[in-house]
């Protein structure tokens, strides 16, 4: 046996996830964000990659892939290597609406393993400032005296914001025409345009145009009113008491990733929701910071699954 091959057969071959426990990150992250560029998904996950990537001494960059109300991020980041490079920004409609709407996922949801969970904002119901909906009842009385007349936006179908609409419409007896876009600031523009009557929006992708009276907000989806909008009623308030939608979102990674990098991801990600500027930071555009361990995270998405799956089932949205 020559000497290369005496020092090759005495080595103990240690995979690539093991070794990099103890040396991780060593060169730049990818954060895969489900949704496109200007709305509120894609807002949030730049704050926490920014943060991130200062925290861990290596870049975190933010790559939109939109598509399929985020079943195209989802299905690529659960093939992604698990090597703790490539990370996903999961949302309320990858993790608890999709495998409740579709009939068949190309991917296992199991493939992508909860981590921490980030934010949490409401939507909020939008119409043009020369509407003459001056409130929510306003809209809803007329949408019973005109069945079908009047439509709403959303940034696709499946998405949180659909079904939003979808919830409103049913707890409240009506009929109101949904027509999907590709996301949040082109939901703005069909409405400020006039060509759509009402916009189910987040927060944050519609915060700057209310408050520049580009639109005009006619009720938030959270139990609460929102700290960055207080004069604006609940839709509980306005009339529906018991509805509250709120978005959320988490960061996941694809299950084989070591343990050591998921728990520093996690303190990491912990550490963030506690810095005072980036809480201020997220709190004026509607959103809150939240944080907690992975297995409250696994609770909570069992939680929202069996919430949205009712949804789902009441309003006969389906995707085959």
């Amino acid at each position: 046996m020559t000497s290369r091959r005496r020092l090759l057969a005495g080595l103990t071959l240690i995979p690539f996830t093991a070794r990099a426990q103890g040396e991780w990150p060593t060169r730049p992250m990818r954060l895969l964000v489900p949704f496109p560029p200007g709305g509120a998904t894609d807002l949030l996950a730049r704050l926490l990659a920014e943060r991130l990537g200062v925290r861990l001494g290596q870049p975190v960059v933010a790559e939109n892939r939109g598509g399929a109300a985020g079943v195209i991020a989802a299905e690529f980041a659960a093939r992604m290597e698990p090597d703790g490079y490539g990370l996903f920004f999961a949302s309320i409609g990858t993790a608890s609406i999709n495998p409740n709407l579709h009939a068949r996922l190309n991917y296992r949801t199991e493939d992508l393993v909860p981590v921490v969970l980030f934010a949490d904002l409401p939507n909020v119901l939008v119409v043009r400032p020369d509407s003459p909906w001056r409130s929510l009842g306003d809209l809803l009385a007329e949408a019973r005296a005109r069945p079908g007349a009047l439509t709403y936006a959303s940034s696709g179908s499946g998405s949180s914001l659909h079904l939003s609409g979808e919830m409103l419409k049913a707890d409240a007896g009506v009929d109101i025409l949904h027509v999907p876009f590709r996301g949040g600031s082109d939901t703005a523009n069909q409405i400020m345009g006039g060509r759509i009557d009402l916009g189910v929006n987040n927060l944050p992708s519609a915060i700057a145009l209310i408050q520049a009276g580009q639109l005009r907000a006619l009720a938030v989806t959270s139990p609460q009113r929102s700290p960055a909008l207080p004069d604006v009623p609940t839709v509980a308030e306005s009339g529906l008491p018991g509805y509250a939608a709120t978005a959320w979102f988490g960061l996941q990674v694809p299950r084989g990733t070591a343990p050591a990098v998921m728990a520093r991801l996690n303190t990491e990600v912990n550490g963030i929701c506690a810095e005072p500027a980036t809480r201020a930071k997220a709190e004026g555009v509607g959103a809150r910071l939240l944080g907690g361990s992975a297995e409250e995270f696994v609770r909570f998405i069992a939680e929202e699954n069996t919430r949205w799956a009712g949804v789902i089932r009441r309003s006969g949205a389906r995707v085959d």
